[in-house]
């Protein structure tokens, strides 16, 4: 096993958040990835991946899957995650400010389409400090605009009430996500003006 493979790959999912998207099953962008033929022999595999990045001193980002099979062609190669993806980004301050896990993930880069990154599968994308969480079945990232997207049906939860729709495009640490189709929202009338929502990961002291 060639160890400087894996860390380029790692690496590579350090820069989505630096990190992280992926398979589609709502709308095709596999283009040459379609030629995937999952009965082949991985040219490699790796148990166990733990990854974590830091500067400074301070958590950046932090990688789990329990399995990565990598599979290369004459067009394309791609890294599959098909035992679960998950990826913590840390903020400036070093705390945990995204989370994003889903049953399954892939990479690939071919001629073709470039560099893809797919998240699918139960994905669930939470924003740690405004107490954000989305569910969906798949989505992309897009590493040369910053972004985190999908056509997919969509659920979003936030202290201040819930959202559901058709598609929904967001910087790629979920700070600031819009449902692009909406339907059936609701809000939370909080009548306690003192009430405030708190950071149960990252908060140090006593919740009074």
């Amino acid at each position: 096993m060639d160890t400087r493979n894996i860390t380029r790959i790692i690496l590579s999912v350090a820069a989505v958040f630096s990190a992280a998207t992926v398979v589609n099953s709502c709308k095709s962008e596999l283009g040459e990835a379609k030629k995937i033929n999952l009965d082949e022999t991985p040219s490699q595999v790796v148990e166990g991946i733990f990854h974590i990045q830091s500067q400074n001193g301070l958590l950046q980002l932090r990688v789990e899957a329990d399995r990565m099979e990598r599979y290369v062609n004459d067009s394309v190669s791609y890294e599959i995650f098909p035992e679960g993806f998950n990826v913590f980004v840390y903020n400036e301050e070093g705390l945990l400010e995204t989370e994003i896990t889903s049953l399954n993930a892939m990479h690939s880069k071919s001629d073709e389409d470039g560099e893809k990154w797919e998240a699918y599968g139960d994905v669930v994308v939470k924003n740690i400090i405004k107490g954000e969480r989305m569910e969906t079945d798949t989505l992309y990232w897009d590493r040369d605009n910053e972004r985190i997207y999908t056509d997919c049906y969509v659920r979003m939860y936030s202290p201040s009430g819930f959202m559901q729709g058709y598609g929904i495009i967001s910087d790629q640490r979920a700070r600031n996500s819009k449902i692009l189709r909406p339907f059936d929202n609701f809000a939370i009338i909080n009548n306690d003006s003192t009430k405030t929502y708190i950071d149960s990961v990252n908060f140090i002291g006593p919740i009074l």
